[in-house]
């Protein structure tokens, strides 16, 4: 298991088009995927569940990465997250 904490950098957090492209990055990703944001945990391969909780600009999330080569997917995962616009 990986665990990574990224802060959001982008103007509208993980809302409607950052969401669907961190899930579109996340699904081909063989193991499992969560974020967890003030104690929710979400599956980070669904749509839904990324923007249930609500995360905006400053917000700082943890990474859960299990699966094949976990570590540089999760550093991988950050980078993507970093590098997030609309």
């Amino acid at each position: 298991m990986a665990e990574r904490n990224v802060v959001i950098k982008n103007e509208t957090g993980l809302h409607a088009r950052p969401a669907a492209s961190l899930v579109q990055f996340v699904k081909n990703y063989p193991g499992d995927v969560k974020i967890i944001k003030d104690g929710k945990e979400a599956n980070a391969k669904s749509i839904f569940n990324v923007m249930s909780l609500g995360i905006a600009k400053g917000t700082e999330i943890k990474l859960i990465v299990e699966g094949e080569d976990e570590d540089k997917f999760a550093d991988e995962l950050v980078e993507f997250i970093d590098n997030l616009s609309e």
